[in-house]
Formats: C-alpha cells, structure tokens, sequence
C-alpha cells in the first residue's frame, strides 16, 4: 500500500486526501491549524460557495489565469463531483443567483465536517499542529529527484511515497497561509510567479468621497476598469463603497485583472449607475421626472433615480450647482447629469493587502506540473493542488472548484490512479 501524505488540510488538501485514500493509498494530513478547514470556514462570509453550477466549460471561461492547465483536472472531478461528494456526507446543497451553491444551512462548518466525515470513512489520518518543514528526497539512477518523505521542524522524518502540496497561498494569513508552500517549492527547484493579493477591494483617490458614500451598495450597476482607452475589465452586478474606496463582488472580480495592473500605474473605475437605459431613455426619464419638480433645486430632485447619498456625487462629477432649480437647468445640464451617471468615475491607486483578499494571484509556476498528474516536472512523486499553484478565477465559486478538482486529480495521480510522467497504464494497473 502506498503512504501519501497531504501537507495541508484545506479544501485542496482535503479532497485531496479523500481521492488519494480512494485509490487504496495510506493517508495522512499534516495541517499546521488545530482544525480543518479554517480557511474553508469563513469562505462566502461563513456560508462557502462551495462550487458554480453552471457547465464547466463556463467555469474554466472564469478562470483568469493558465484556464488550460485545468482541462485534466476538470475532467477528473467537476462540480458535480464534489456537490454529490459532500451530499453523499449528509450535507444538502442548494443553488442560487448567479449558479453559487451553497449548503442549505448557509453554515460553512457543515461542509467542513461533510468532508471530515469522508475522510474518517477513507480511514485517513490527520496530525494537527505540524507544519513541514521541508521535503525529503533522494537522487535516482536516472540523476532525477524522487521524494521520499517529509522533515518536521522537531527533526522527525516522515517515509512517504508521494506528497501532494496542497499548503495554500498568502490570503487570509491568519488562517495558516503564510507562504510554506511557496518556500518549499522554490527549495525543491520550482519557479514561483509574482505573489498578489487577488478578489481584493480597491483603494481610490477620492477617499472623501468614498468616505461619505463608505456603507453604500449598489445593485445591478455596470463597472469597466480602464487604463487610458483601453479596456481592463467590464462587468455586470453589484458593488459597494468604503472607507478607502470600493469593494463587493463586481469590484473584486475586476481586481483579478487589475490587480497586476495597479502595482505600476493608476487605472480608471468607470461606473455605469443605469446600465439597461441608453443616454437618449435616461434623458427622457429625467423630463418626465423634472415636469413633477420645476421649483425644486437639482439636488432635491433626484430621489427617485439614485439612492439619496449618492445624489451629492453624481451631481459634483456633473459640474452643476445643486442649488439650481430644475426649471433652469438646460439641455446641456441634463447631457452632463446623464454623463456622471452612466461614468461616474473614481481613480483606482493600488488594492488592499493579504488580510482581505480572497485568493492569492500567483504561485508555482504550472509550467513546471503535469496537468494530467499535477505531479511536479522535476521531482517524482511530489504533486501540487489548489491556491499555492498560478491559477486564479473570478468569484462565484470557481476558485474553490479549482482547489477541490486539482486536489482529487492529485490524489488519484499519488495513489496510482493515474499513470506518473513516462509510466504506462499497464504498469500502474498491475502495481
């Protein structure tokens, strides 16, 4: 029987322990928390998007990065896959807007324990506070490297046969990521891209600004990120203002392609508050409007077409005193109303940190994984998953989908499953 052990017990780490005991392996956990999960427990601010429902050609459409690195590990273990998974361990799921399913509790905590169920079933072994410290590995006849097991800081040596690395990237640091994986990887010869903070909210600005709109949510507004004329990001739902600037899941979606973006230069944030009426229909439903309100200043008459605290800045990106009565406002006046409210504009400077993204851009460099294994290009017997490789999608539960397919394909590929880099199917089924 083989030893896998999983380093990490996180949502990749826990599926893939589950696959790897599946495919008749000895398992064990390493995870440095007193708990599984903990990342897993305040994902979807404590409900867990488990997955999207939607096919999963739409899925791999919302990754962002290296999306055709995953056609293997989609293939392997779908959202279908892991919703029947954590059905199965007694944990009913539902779906809602935008295809997010979620458990039917809204506690993320069932999921968790869903999943631990499934491990216990599995026979797999989890020791608690024990962080890695490094891989052991020894030098093969052929010059290549193959993993033999796993050093902890006390000295201990764990006898493995494969590895799977499943350790997580930097976001939430307070959960446990705190970059071991990374510094792993670079020890055992694999590149590490560029590390940012990724579904993070945005700094403006125009912090007065956002400050007296700080609490605000808008639904059903259009968002485009600009950097000049061309266009970073353009999406379609809801955001929020803040303290510092904006966030909400528009915004965040936006910062994984902005992000990278805003470490050099300052971007536009273009907001589009009446998105499903053209110039030439606002314009007409502001006449309609103003008939009821001639003798009223500009700033008392917006009430039904903008929430009122966002009344006061539409009106200062239009350039009209808000004093004026509506009876004296010109045609010219109504083009530069219609213009702030369909661009109202802020000045993206930079993203919040580590402590509120929701994901880590950046990682283990997948041209140095096997994506029909995920095991490692440069030492046998050590497999990736989940947010400590280069990939990262939009929100709406497709990076918690690249965890949970990357983690059972590693899993698989550790067991045997899966044919290893240069072994035929032949030798595995009779291994």
């Amino acid at each position: 029987m083989r030893h896998v052990i999983v380093i990490g017990g996180g949502a990749a780490g826990m599926a893939a322990a589950a696959s790897a005991a599946r495919g008749g392996a000895s398992v064990t956990i390493l995870e440095k928390n007193e708990k599984l999960g903990k990342k897993l427990f305040i994902t979807g601010k404590g409900r867990c998007n488990v997955t999207n429902a939607a096919d999963m050609r739409t899925v791999q459409e919302n990754v962002v990065t290296n999306p055709r690195f995953l056609f293997s590990a989609f293939r392997a273990f779908t959202n279908r896959d892991i919703c029947d998974l954590i059905e199965e361990n007694g944990c009913p799921l539902k779906t809602e807007r935008g295809n997010r399913v979620f458990p039917v509790s809204d506690h993320s905590f069932d999921v968790i324990d869903a999943l631990k169920r499934e491990l216990r079933r599995d026979g797999v072994r989890v020791r608690f506070s024990t962080p890695a410290k490094a891989l052991e590995t020894e030098t093969g006849e052929d010059g290549g490297q193959r993993v033999t097991g796993v050093l902890l800081p006390d000295g201990t040596a764990l006898v493995a046969d494969a590895v799977i690395l499943a350790t997580g990237g930097l976001s939430y640091p307070q959960t446990g990521s705190d970059g071991d994986g990374h510094r792993i990887a670079r020890e055992t010869g694999h590149r590490v891209t560029d590390l940012l903070p990724s579904l993070v909210p945005f700094i403006v600005r125009e912090q007065q600004s956002a400050a007296e709109l700080m609490g605000l949510s808008l639904k059903n507004v259009s968002v485009t990120v600009r950097d000049g004329k061309k266009k970073i990001y353009e999406g379609f739902g809801e955001m929020l203002f803040t303290h510092f600037g904006v966030s909400g899941p528009l915004i965040l979606s936006a910062s994984a392609s902005a992000g990278p973006l805003l470490k050099k230069k300052e971007l536009a944030l273009v907001i589009d508050l009446k998105p499903a009426l053209s110039a030439e229909q606002l314009d007409q439903r502001l006449l309609r409007d103003f008939s009821a309100e001639q003798n009223r200043s500009l700033k008392n008459a917006l009430s039904e077409l903008f929430p009122s605290r966002l009344i006061p800045e539409v009106i200062r990106q239009s350039g009209i005193d808000p004093e004026k009565k509506v009876h004296d406002l010109t045609r010219a006046d109504r083009g530069a109303l219609i213009r702030a409210a369909k661009g109202l504009s802020f000045t993206l400077t930079g993203t919040r940190g580590w402590s509120e993204a929701v994901i880590t851009k950046g990682g283990v460099n997948v041209r140095d994984v096997d994506p029909s294994t995920m095991e490692s290009k440069h030492v046998r017997g050590l497999y990736f998953a989940g947010e400590l490789l280069d990939l990262d999608a939009l929100t709406g539960g497709y990076n918690l989908q690249i965890a949970w397919s990357t983690g059972w394909l590693a899993g698989q590929s550790a067991a045997g499953a899966v044919p290893a880099r240069g072994e035929s199917s032949a030798r595995v089924t009779q291994e």
